[in-house]
């Protein structure tokens, strides 16, 4: 089932296709995918540079990947944030955007919070700080994915993911290159986590300012007893998923989602630490692998709305997903030259710019999959697997990166995003996307 979105064609049809970004809901869906990214590196790549300056092992930086756990299982309270509302606020704005804002706020505190630790002296007290803030990112997560899949029309769903895309990346460089620009320039660790945190205000001001969606008043808990209600909120949308689809192809499906991104994950997890290891300077590597990077990232995020629109989800994952698996090829040749400026840009290029396409693709793909009856569950539920990946099945990196050279070990990124790309083969042969598209039964 593609997602039509109008990129090809003649001049005046790219003219057209490339207005829906200036739209208000697309523009919203921006700005909430800006405040979804910013938290994600705060837990992640920037906490791993921090905890590198601060003396901390590699296997132990491998080891606090896996505080981005709530990313796995946000599906478990999923249901509570899609059916149930919050008390005082959800009169004045409704489910969704109440939610928004009480988590963001949280997430506000939390962020400045983890700044005043010190890893170094207390590494368990900064474990702990990023596990909430990486729970309230997941959490947030949850609402804005549900609130951006209800608010745009399945034709919209495509420029929804670009555009989502570009604005967590951009969240994501904000609490990376960000950061680190405002480390070299001397400023504290501890006030570099505040300033990230007064960022999200952003976010605050959106969730206030934005259309409550249509869709809210169908997600409302019915008024019948403790037991049905219960069914509603969390078995429905899963039996609703398998139901669809089948146990054994949803069961797939799931599996899928788990490796698509692992190899690319793996990587991550130790690209920073490599960067520092190998010579490049904070400076360098701000201004190089998070500033250079956007434009790639824009760039491929956008060209992966084109390869939808032209090939389909399927197909546009599989091909992207070959381009996304090459590129770790790259950070090898950079471990064998070694810190030379000119070849990093060249490697970060290429992996912002297939990584931007396979994303674009993959939340395409991972939109279409919900039924909006069900949407902030059954959305956490894929990318819950998804995060797997990025967390416990990753966390094993920084052991391989102990015990083999840099080349070997990016050298086994890219073997091990293979299953996933064999898995994609299955599924564009014997898998069409209107089977699994949950947009016809939820009546949109």
């Amino acid at each position: 089932m593609p997602v039509e979105i109008g990129f090809l064609g003649p001049p005046g049809r790219w003219r057209e296709a490339l207005a829906i970004y200036l739209e208000r809901r697309l523009l919203i869906v921006f700005a909430m995918g800006f405040a979804s990214g910013l938290p994600l590196a705060l837990s992640g790549a920037t906490l791993a540079i921090w905890l590198t300056e601060a003396g901390v092992g590699l296997t132990a930086i491998g080891l606090f990947a896996a505080v981005g756990t709530p990313y796995s299982v946000k599906f478990l309270w999923a249901p509570l944030i899609d059916r149930v509302p919050v008390p005082l606020l959800t009169p004045l704005l409704g489910r969704r955007r109440s939610w928004m804002v009480l988590i963001q706020l949280m997430l506000m505190a939390a962020i400045a919070v983890l700044g005043f630790t010190r890893p170094q002296e207390a590494p368990l007290v900064t474990a702990f700080c990023a596990l909430l803030v990486a729970f309230l990112s997941a959490s947030q997560d949850v609402v804005i994915d549900a609130y951006r899949i209800e608010i745009l029309t399945p034709e919209q769903q495509g420029a929804g993911a670009a555009a989502t895309q570009a604005g967590y990346r951009m969240g994501m460089i904000a609490s990376g290159a960000g950061a680190l620009f405002l480390v070299h320039g001397g400023l504290d660790w501890s006030l570099v986590y505040a300033v990230m945190a007064v960022l999200l205000v952003a976010g605050l001001v959106v969730a206030l300012r934005a259309p409550e969606p249509e869709a809210e008043a169908e997600a409302s808990p019915s008024a019948a007893g403790f037991g049905s209600r219960l069914k509603n909120m969390v078995a429905d949308p899963f039996a609703e998923f398998f139901a669809r689809n089948g146990v054994q192809t949803a069961l797939l499906i799931l599996v899928f989602i788990l490796l698509y991104k692992l190899g690319d994950a793996f990587a991550g997890v130790m690209a920073n630490p490599f960067y520092v290891r190998i010579g490049f300077s904070l400076g360098e590597i701000a201004a190089v692998s998070k500033v250079f990077g956007i434009v790639a990232t824009l760039v491929g995020v956008l060209l992966g709305g084109v390869v939808v629109a032209r090939y389909g989800v399927l197909w546009s994952l599989f091909g992207c997903g070959i381009l996304q698996m090459l590129s770790n090829l790259m950070f090898a040749a950079q471990a064998a030259i070694g810190p030379d400026v000119g070849f990093l840009m060249l490697t970060i290029g290429i992996e912002n710019l297939t990584g931007g396409m396979g994303s674009a693709a993959f939340v395409a793909y991972l939109s279409l999959l919900c039924n909006t009856a069900y949407t902030g569950t059954q959305y956490a539920l894929f990318s819950s697997f998804m995060a797997v990946g990025r967390t416990w099945l990753s966390a094993s990196s920084g052991w391989f990166a102990d015990q083999t050279d840099w080349v070997t070990f990016f050298i086994l990124s890219t073997a091990i995003a293979l299953p996933g790309l064999v898995m994609a083969i299955w599924m564009v042969k014997r898998l069409p996307m209107a089977a699994q598209s949950g947009r016809e039964t939820a009546g949109a």
